[in-house]
């Protein structure tokens, strides 16, 4: 036979909830890890677009002469 390690009751219940307490800490920590990076992406900015010509016609969009073309007469 071997020799089992019986605990009483109310000290099986503290650690049951010392263990639900460390499991709740586990998920807080992550949860502030990925608050914490998501910030720091913020923080770095927006990837800047570049800005969007005239030349690629939008549908709508009116297309300006290009001031390169000599003027006809």
């Amino acid at each position: 036979m071997t020799n089992r390690v019986s605990y009483a009751p109310q000290d099986f219940q503290k650690m049951c909830k010392q263990a639900e307490r460390d499991h709740e800490s586990k998920k807080l920590l992550l949860l502030m890890e990925r608050v914490k990076r998501q910030i720091a992406e913020r923080s770095v900015g927006p990837v800047q677009k570049p800005p969007v010509s005239i030349t690629r016609a939008e549908p709508g969009a009116v297309r300006l002469p290009s001031r390169s073309v000599p003027l006809e007469r």
